[in-house]
């Protein structure tokens, strides 16, 4: 029996996210027959409650602040500014709308079936799909699983009233206090942005600083700058119960305090979306982080089962999901050896107020592999000369002091992810100090205080 007759599919592709979409069309690219199931809805976390939905809200507020600085310039607006919340949730919504559209017409014009059911996996090539229409058995040489993750919260008393980073851009009522449990990058960006709005709001965080993980100077210049900015920081604390009080909720705080808001966001992390798929029956267990152990070639326990994006191992972002899948689909359809990722040069923003831009190592981590130079500065932004904002930028570059590469490039400030995707071009080719000071700065913009930097701020 040939590979025709015995499968239905070469690749049956599970959730329609981010990679999950690009694997599925650059596979019948390829000559690939291609199926894919979704059950909720095309483009997955990123386009639909993730990436695209928190940066449209994260430019609404940012409005607040530039209404403030336009008078310094000049500009006289004939009253206060007001937000309706309505006509931005509804906007928002519009606008995914059009962006899933946009996703069935790709998946469509890749000759890709689509499937609007959920799907499990019974055996190593099989999957049944289930929708209101009853069940379906499909048979594929190849099985990818790209569920991606999904919200937790954390189980407390009253932990039922809080909501999650799913739910939060559809609240029926703008909440005038918001309070945000959580010291992630989906924290920051929410406490930002709600902050931005108009809402009074609470950060609250159980560890002595957020942004684990990040730059130590860039995480405590981002503390300083977002409560300039009038977010309320709560660090070494907890929520230890949420009590329902006419409409609004009492949180009760490990450390005593107490306080009355509209609502709780708890964004305390996301697992891997993988209830209900059957992979425990193929003996697919998670690792020790809760992520599915693959191989080099995104080959499961079971070979014929592959993952990638947000249930394997690396940062959880939508350019790696869709990174992996083109490698996934060199490997396994082009049959080539693509050369690994480089996890170690990824960029990243985060969208708080001020906006944070990285790339490569941080100052703490180059000083565990050697002797190293540090140049930064933090200036206010020509800008805020006349607005009469007190935001500060900082700016930094970590250097290998014997070879003068450039190992980490780090911002905090206006546009910083925007700026910072040029800068990654440099640190991913190794590029040297002495290349960025040998760059001419394109002035006056706050972008060129990376080619110029001078002085070692410290060794």
């Amino acid at each position: 029996m040939t590979d025709a007759e015995r499968y239905d599919y070469d690749l049956f592709v599970i959730g329609a996210g981010s990679g999950g979409v690009r694997a599925a069309r650059t596979a019948a690219a390829e000559g690939a027959k291609v199926g894919i199931a979704e059950d909720r809805y095309l483009g997955g976390t990123c386009v639909n409650v993730g990436c695209v939905p928190k940066k449209l809200y994260s430019y609404a507020a940012h409005f607040h602040d530039s209404f403030d600085d336009a008078a310094g310039f000049g500009w006289q607006l004939p009253g206060p500014a007001t937000f309706d919340w309505a006509t931005l949730r509804e906007n928002k919504t519009g606008e995914i709308k059009r962006l899933n559209g946009i996703y069935q017409r790709l998946l469509e014009s890749a000759g890709v079936t689509l499937y609007n059911a959920r799907a499990s996996v019974v055996d190593a090539h099989t999957v049944v799909l289930h929708n209101d229409a009853g069940e379906q058995q499909i048979h594929a040489k190849k099985i990818l699983v790209a569920t991606g993750g999904w919200p937790w919260i954390p189980d407390f008393p009253g932990s039922e009233y809080a909501i999650d980073s799913n739910r939060v851009f559809d609240l029926e009522t703008f909440p005038e206090r918001f309070l945000v449990l959580g010291g992630g990058y989906i924290a920051v960006e929410f406490a930002s942005i709600f902050n931005g709005l108009g809402s009074e709001t609470e950060l609250i965080y159980r560890g002595e600083l957020f942004l684990r993980g990040f730059d130590q100077e860039v995480r405590e210049f981002t503390r300083d700058e977002m409560a300039r900015k009038g977010v309320n920081l709560h660090f070494n604390t907890n929520i230890a119960q949420i009590e329902p009080s006419n409409g609004a909720y009492w949180v009760t705080l490990t450390d005593g305090k107490t306080l009355e808001v509209d609502a709780v966001l708890a964004a305390t992390g996301r697992h891997a979306n993988i209830e209900g798929l059957g992979l425990d029956t193929l003996g697919i267990r998670l690792d020790e982080q809760g992520k599915i152990p693959v191989n080099e070639r995104f080959e499961t326990a079971v070979p014929s089962v592959l993952a990638l994006g947000d249930l394997i191992a690396g940062p959880e972002l939508t350019p790696i999901a869709l990174a992996e899948a083109m490698q996934l689909v060199d490997i396994h359809f082009k049959h080539t050896t693509p050369a690994p990722l480089d996890y170690a040069t990824i960029p990243t923003a985060v969208f708080c107020h001020p906006n944070i831009g990285t790339v490569g190592l941080s100052e703490e981590q180059a000083r565990e592999r050697g002797d190293i130079r540090v140049y930064r500065t933090d200036f206010r932004a020509m800008k805020h000369t006349l607005s009469g904002s007190q935001e500060r930028t900082l700016m930094k570059l970590v250097v290998d002091d014997a070879t003068d590469v450039v190992l980490g490039a780090h911002m905090v400030g206006d546009e910083a992810g925007e700026i910072m995707q040029g800068i990654a071009i440099a640190v991913r080719a190794g590029l040297t100090k002495t290349d960025f000071d040998r760059t001419v700065g394109i002035h006056p913009t706050g972008a060129e205080e990376f080619v110029t930097l001078r002085s070692v701020s410290r060794r």
